[in-house]
């Protein structure tokens, strides 16, 4: 897992005592970007700039070291929050992170900053009311329980292995108060401080994702006809209850985990029982979990995938929720072709599991055609894609669009535009180039293994596919094998 600025800059507001301390704030002054901003572009700065300065604020009263640092990389994140920073993505609790950290920032301020127009100030309070009145919050709301302030502690959730929600920033809000009192306190402090240590200081954001990340890893390697370990199936098994599986521990069960768990399993040839993906359907799609505001397409997506593979439910109620994903599929697909997530930032990610999905019923053909054009029509200079620019995670995912989804025989033009796809990937790999964050959490994070896995997918595709020879002269020599310890030879061996 990436580092999180936004998390790391709540542990260095809240949890001063943790170690690490002083190594965040150098993690969250060397982020900070040209303009004054941290995190990615297009929006995705607001919440972690309001994030690090909030805990810039409440660093100046310490007297640390860095306080001349801190103080100038401060007024750059102040002047540009007080510009406009645009449309702002819909990521993890932004509607409540937004107008509570504006909150607690304008407490330290003379010119108080404003809270943007799409954001509803009072919906902070309300949850710190019900806090207060013993009121059972959302068990979705637990990740992002450090909204409540000092009312978190009130809040009766225990930690799972040391985790609240899944969120360092969750935890250490949970703590407030109550450091080193009992044993799930005790646990908490124990799971921060593995989490400060493997990232050096600074924490990653939604954490552990172990499920998630075994299920993303097994699809990828399965779609690429790559052998998974039995042991790696057996814990995906062991992941399932009785309303599917969660992301991690400490975190609640939804759909999407479910059905990604549930596709790695039969492709693995252990199938399960997808019985408790109906709790989450609704009239014309399925919800990722109960009272959801936006929908998500790779979620609907990866519940098609899971329902084409089954075999024990009756066939009529497949085929009626299979036909009408498909149509609610097709009616998120933009004029351009691609289709966008709440999940991730980048169209490509959305791209490859709807186009798939589709593309695995028979029909629908109109609509993988268009993906089809479109990724065509994005294809960079040097072979890569990208929203913002090339990267091996957006390139993976537009090779497989085009070798998973191709009519017999390739077209020409499909076959060229993988194998120079592929070649990015190959060139890229003996570069080792950083993968930018692009998931969706509070802010942007990149799950290391995912990625890894979809490009090898990508790689395997193209070898194994009939037109690759043709294109073997595109290809650099190989590289030559890393040692065991290197990072891509744990995430592969």
């Amino acid at each position: 897992m990436s580092p999180s600025i936004y998390e790391t800059a709540r542990l260095v507001s809240t949890a001063r005592w943790l170690d690490g301390h002083q190594e965040r704030l150098l993690y969250l002054l060397e982020q900070q970007r040209q303009d004054g901003s941290w995190g990615g572009p297009d929006g995705y700065a607001l919440v972690p700039t309001l994030s690090v300065v909030e805990a810039f604020l409440v660093e100046l009263s310490t007297g640390n070291r860095l306080r001349d640092r801190i103080h100038i990389s401060l007024a750059r994140g102040i002047s540009w929050l007080r510009r406009k920073p645009g449309s702002i993505p819909d990521t993890i609790a932004a509607e409540l992170i937004v107008p509570w950290l504006v909150e607690e920032i304008n407490q330290h301020l003379d010119h108080r900053l404003n809270t943007p127009s799409q954001f509803n100030r009072i919906a902070p309070h309300r949850l710190r009311e019900a806090a207060r009145k013993g009121s059972t919050l959302p068990a979705k709301l637990w990740h992002s329980l450090e909204v409540l302030g000092a009312d978190a502690a009130l809040v009766p959730v225990r930690p799972v292995n040391g985790t609240v929600g899944g969120s360092a920033a969750a935890t250490a809000a949970w703590l407030s108060g109550r450091e080193g009192a009992g044993p799930d306190a005790r646990s908490a402090i124990r799971h921060l401080d593995a989490l400060q240590q493997r990232g050096g200081g600074p924490v990653p954001g939604v954490s552990p994702i172990s499920v998630f990340e075994r299920a993303w890893v097994v699809s990828a390697l399965a779609d690429g006809s790559i052998a998974i370990p039995t042991g790696l199936v057996e814990s995906l098994h062991g992941a399932l209850g009785e309303h599917g599986a969660s992301a991690g521990a400490g975190l609640p069960t939804d759909s999407d985990d479910t059905a990604g768990v549930l596709y790695a399993l039969a492709k693995a040839g252990r199938p399960a029982s997808p019985a408790s993906l109906w709790e989450y359907e609704s009239t014309d799609h399925f919800q990722c979990f109960p009272g959801e505001r936006t929908p998500s397409t790779s979620t609907n997506a990866h519940i098609m995938d899971a329902l084409l593979l089954d075999t024990t439910e009756p066939p009529a109620r497949r085929r009626a929720a299979l036909t009408r994903i498909a149509a609610w599929l097709c009616g998120q697909q933009t004029p351009e072709g691609c289709w966008w997530d709440k999940w991730h930032a980048s169209p490509y990610y959305a791209t490859v599991c709807c186009a798939l999905a589709l593309h695995r019923t028979g029909g629908r053909r109109s609509a993988v055609g268009a993906a089809i054009r479109w990724v065509l029509d994005n294809q960079r200079p040097d072979g890569s894609w990208g929203r913002w620019t090339g990267t091996v995670e957006e390139t993976a995912y537009a090779v497989q669009t085009l070798l998973a989804t191709a009519r017999t025989p390739t077209s020409p033009v499909v076959a060229e535009a993988a194998a120079r796809g592929c070649a990015f990937l190959v060139r890229a790999d003996r570069a080792e180039p950083a993968n930018p964050p692009l998931w969706h959490d509070k802010d942007l994070y990149t799950p290391a293994a995912v990625v890894s896995a979809a490009r090898l997918a990508a790689l395997r595709m193209f070898a194994r596919h009939p037109e690759a020879a043709a294109h073997r002269h595109r290809f650099p020599p190989c590289p030559r094998p890393r040692r065991a310890g290197t990072a891509v030879g744990r995430a592969t061996r």
